[in-house]
C-alpha cells in the first residue's frame, strides 16, 4: 500500500498539470469570446488558429494600458501574493510547526497552492491538497495540515469582513446599484452602514475572544480554538494587504477619472466574494457583471480591459509559473519513492 501511495500522488500531481494547462486555454478563450465577431472566427477555427486569434485579441486589448500603470498592477501582484505566504507562516506559527520550514519553502507552497486554487476554484479541495502534499513532505500530521488550511481560509474571510465592513461605512452607496441584479441589495445608506458596524463588531469581538481567552466555539463536532492575540494582530496586518494588492492590480488598469480606490475596492470585495461562492474558476462573468454595475461611468471597454489584467497577473501568469513547481517537485517525490524501493546493494 505504502508503494501505491508514493506512486499516487506524483500521478496526480500530473493529473493537476496536464489539467491546468487545458484551464488556462479554456479560461483565455472564454476572456475573448466576449465579443460576438471574435467568437465567431473562433467557432470557424481550429486550435492554432483559436490561439493565434486569442492572441492577438489579448495584445489590443492590453496595448491601452500605460507602462506605468503595468508595473504598479505588477508591484501590487507580489504584495498580494506575499500577503497569501504569510497566511501560511501564521497558520504555522498557530500550530507551532514553523520550525524547519524555510520561509522560501513557505512562499512557494503559498504560491502554487493559490494559484490553482484561484483559477480551479473548490479552494479548501485544490488548495488543501497542495499543502497536504507540500507540508506532509516536512513531517506534518494530516490533522495539523487541515488546521493549518481552515486557518488560512479564515484569515482570507476575516480580511473581506474587515474591508468589507470599512467600505460599507465609508462607502454605503456601493451596494444601490447592485439591486437591479438582485433584490438582496435593495438597501439604503443607512442599512448598509449597519451592515458595515455589524462586521466590524463581529471583527472586534473575534479579538476580545482572543484577548480574554474565550473557551472554544464549539458547533456539533467542530471546534474553533481562538488564536493567540499575536495571530489576531498578524491576521489584522495580512489578510487585508492581500486584498488591497489584488483590487490595487484593477485600480491601476483603470482609467483614474471618477474612480476612488475605496470604490474599486468595495467592486472587488463584493464580485470576488460571490465569485467564490458559485466556485467559478476567476469569478468570469460575475466580477464583470459587478464592475459594470458599481461603476456605469467608467466605459465597459475599460473594465474589461482592467479585469483581464487582473486576471493575467493574478491568475494567468501565477498559473503558468506554477506548472513546473509541481512538476518538479512530483519529479522529486517519484525519485524519492523510486529510491526506497530499490533492493540495497549486495554486500561484498
Amino acid at each position: 500500500m505504502k508503494r501505491i501511495r508514493d506512486f499516487f500522488w506524483p500521478a496526480v500531481g500530473l493529473v493537476a498539470v496536464v489539467w491546468s494547462v487545458r484551464l488556462l486555454y479554456v479560461k483565455m478563450q472564454a476572456e475573448v469570446s466576449a465579443d460576438p465577431a471574435v467568437k465567431a472566427r473562433l467557432d470557424a477555427l481550429g486550435l492554432w488558429g483559436d490561439i493565434q486569434v486569442i492572441s492577438s485579441v489579448i495584445a489590443d486589448k492590453l496595448a491601452g494600458i500605460t507602462p506605468t500603470s503595468y508595473l504598479l498592477a505588477f508591484l501590487s501582484t507580489l504584495l498580494a501574493y506575499g500577503a497569501l505566504a504569510w497566511y501560511d507562516r501564521i497558520a504555522l506559527l498557530h500550530i507551532n510547526r514553523q520550525r524547519g520550514i524555510s520561509l522560501l519553502y513557505v512562499a512557494v507552497c503559498s504560491f502554487v497552492t493559490y494559484a490553482l486554487s484561484h483559477n480551479i476554484g473548490a479552494s479548501v479541495f485544490s488548495g488543501g491538497m497542495v499543502r497536504f502534499r507540500a507540508y506532509t513532505a516536512k513531517g506534518l500530521s494530516p490533522a495539523e495540515v487541515a488546521v493549518l488550511v481552515g486557518l488560512c481560509s479564515f484569515t482570507f474571510a476575516f480580511g473581506v469582513i474587515v474591508l468589507l465592513g470599512v467600505v460599507l461605512v465609508w462607502e454605503p452607496g456601493i451596494i444601490a446599484p447592485l439591486s437591479e441584479m438582485s433584490a438582496s441589495f435593495a438597501m439604503g445608506d443607512s442599512v448598509a452602514r449597519a451592515a458595515g458596524v455589524a462586521l466590524l463588531a463581529f471583527c472586534a469581538l473575534y479579538t476580545i475572544g482572543s484577548w480574554r481567552h474565550f473557551p472554544p466555539l464549539k458547533i456539533g463536532g467542530f471546534e474553533l480554538v481562538y488564536p493567540r492575540l499575536p495571530i489576531v494582530a498578524r491576521q489584522y496586518i495580512a489578510a487585508p494587504m492581500e486584498l488591497i494588492g489584488a483590487a490595487g492590480i484593477i485600480y491601476f488598469a483603470l482609467p483614474h477619472e471618477n474612480v476612488t480606490f475605496m470604490l474599486v475596492l468595495g467592486a472587488f470585495l463584493l464580485s470576488f466574494s460571490a465569485g467564490l461562492l458559485s466556485q467559478v474558476p476567476g469569478g468570469v462573468g460575475v466580477m464583470e457583471a459587478v464592475f459594470l454595475a458599481v461603476m456605469p461611468q467608467v466605459p465597459a471597454t475599460s473594465v474589461f480591459a482592467a479585469l483581464l489584467v487582473w486576471r493575467l497577473f493574478y491568475l494567468i501568469l501565477p498559473l503558468v509559473g506554477s506548472i513546473p513547481v509541481v512538476l518538479l517537485f512530483e519529479r522529486s517525490q517519484l525519485g524519492k519513492a523510486t529510491r526506497d524501493i530499490e533492493p540495497p546493494a549486495a554486500l561484498h
